[in-house]
């Protein structure tokens, strides 16, 4: 499965890595960005990659291996990041790169469930060793529960669409995804569904994404960990995929005295690139330098 990073020109741009720096990729995926980092901190620089997909941490380590030691990898969840760099053996660390998007590989992996674009089971999650699922929050949740976790995540019609959930479950379990986008048709108004620009089940799909994998409470984690361990004059990117992400990062850089901000505005992809990676298109990439 080929997965086109994006924004890279932007990443190096912004994260600036040079000779002999070390890198955390924390956010490994396939190892595009990282491989791109790789081959401007030569030829003593290291890049440690942090990966909670096995599978995804796999290929990276066979797209990275002519990096030698140059290159190391933990498998785990980026919000351990502070224990994880205590194993790791350098004086300085410069940057730290945190993508937040899923990659191509687990949104078209058609046993994960990530997206509405296959009948899949309802799995969403990013690392197969963990216990919650989405067909557990579907089918156990009460609904109010439910709500709630629609709510947060943008659904408009959060209250209609967990209300008709809990009935539908109530006569078979909900276990595929196409089942799931049946309920949601149902439960909501044709204009929601056709006078828009992305499919309608998108924010309902993002909803219960972010909460199988505590991706918002997990990025609220890892930002003051990452500027702690960063070196003077180091750099933390982070690019996010919706405005509940950016919007963490943003208000995180404000608030912080240690950071100064190197993009006022979040810098977005070219139209170049998205015609040539339509998942670009909802990238956001902020950059700040701890002082």
């Amino acid at each position: 499965m080929k997965h086109i990073p994006v924004l890279q020109h932007e990443v190096i741009e912004f994260l600036a890595p040079h000779s002999n720096q070390n890198i955390i990729d924390a956010t490994l995926g396939f190892g595009g960005h990282a491989k791109l980092i790789l081959e401007k901190i030569g030829p003593k620089g290291h890049l440690l990659g942090i990966e909670w997909d096995e599978n995804a941490l796999e290929e990276a380590k066979n797209n990275l291996e002519i990096f030698g030691d140059h290159f190391q990898y933990y498998l785990g969840n980026y919000v351990d990041l502070g224990l994880i760099v205590r194993d790791w053996k350098v004086k300085e660390i410069a940057g730290i790169l945190i993508d937040l998007g899923p990659s191509t590989y687990q949104l078209t992996d058609e046993s994960r469930g990530f997206t509405f674009k296959k009948d899949s089971p309802l799995d969403m999650r990013q690392n197969q060793k963990q216990k919650l699922s989405a067909y557990d929050i579907v089918n156990k949740y009460s609904q109010k529960e439910l709500q709630d976790i629609l709510s947060s995540g943008e659904e408009r019609f959060s209250k209609a669409i967990s209300k008709r959930i809990v009935e539908e479950r109530e006569e078979s379990s909900i276990k595929t995804t196409n089942q799931l986008i049946e309920i949601i048709r149902r439960a909501t108004p044709p204009s929601y569904r056709y006078d828009r620009s992305t499919h309608f089940a998108t924010a309902t799909f993002r909803s219960l994404r972010i909460a199988v994998n505590d991706e918002l409470e997990n990025l609220k984690k890892i930002l003051p960990q990452a500027v702690s361990i960063l070196s003077p004059r180091g750099r933390i990117s982070v690019i996010s995929f919706h405005s509940l992400e950016d919007r963490i990062v943003k208000d995180f850089f404000r608030e912080n005295s240690e950071l100064q901000i190197l993009t006022n505005k979040p810098v977005t992809a070219s139209q170049e690139e998205i015609l040539q990676n339509p998942s670009a298109r909802s990238a956001k990439l902020r950059t700040a330098e701890k002082m």
